[in-house]
């Protein structure tokens, strides 16, 4: 199973939301491109970052901070937050990015997704955010009309590789991921699944492995020194 370290972006710096709530963010480090390479340091091999302005404001704020981190790092780099156009995905291509998340675009331009799929394959993965039992958009603060099981089914169908699956209620929160929303996806489905939202404990980490999801992402738990990333990059090895 990968490990991807998170890096959330806002004006330049490393934040967290609580539950995705703009109101309640707090700032890690004004340096990211520092905070990638001490995930280097410690044995990763990926990164997740999210352009917390562009998931709000459609745009790519922090691009020159992601360009950073793709050239001077040999991370894996994944970037989500604000994609919703074929000239935005390209942009951060040639920034040296390795994949590109899309999520609210993924539920409202269905044409955009086909063609980015259809041009990237498997550097295009989707973000799944589960709110209250629905995918929400626009940076958390939307709720649309899919369910998690008819959005899986629907990206599963136009042949999405990758789904990054966050619990909202669960991300920040610090009290363990939801297992049983991942077992049920992972039987039901072949789209390989990145687990986020909460991921907190070694524990965590050892039965999302156990479940065969693809990844999973730490982000509070590692800033708060909760969850040692090296330890966890070895449990799920």
């Amino acid at each position: 199973m990968k490990i991807f370290p998170a890096i959330d972006l806002y004006q330049g710096k490393a934040v967290r939301l609580y539950k995705g709530d703009y109101a309640q963010m707090t700032i890690y480090s004004e340096d990211p491109v520092s905070v990638a390479k001490e995930f280097e340091k410690k044995g990763a091999e990926y990164v997740h970052l999210v352009d917390l302005e562009g998931a709000k404001f459609n745009s790519t704020p922090n691009r020159s901070v992601v360009e950073r981190i793709a050239k001077e790092t040999n991370l894996f780099v994944e970037i989500g937050g604000g994609i919703r156009d074929d000239e935005c995905a390209a942009r951060y291509f040639s920034c040296g990015v390795d994949r590109v998340i899309l999520g609210t675009a993924a539920v409202t331009d269905e044409a955009f997704l086909r063609r980015a799929v259809k041009q990237y394959g498997e550097k295009i993965a989707v973000g799944a955010d589960i709110k209250d039992g629905f995918v929400a958009i626009k940076g958390w603060l939307e709720k649309s009309a899919y369910d998690a099981d008819s959005f899986f089914e629907k990206m599963q169908q136009i042949g999405v590789d990758t789904v990054i699956c966050t619990d909202v209620s669960k991300d920040g929160a610090m009290k363990g991921a939801n297992h049983a929303l991942y077992e049920s996806l992972s039987k039901k489905y072949s789209v390989k699944i990145v687990a986020s939202g909460g991921v907190s404990s070694i524990e965590d980490i050892v039965r999302l492995n156990a479940l065969g999801v693809d990844g999973a992402i730490i982000g509070k738990a590692y800033y708060t020194g909760d969850l040692d990333l090296s330890e966890a990059i070895e449990k799920a090895r």
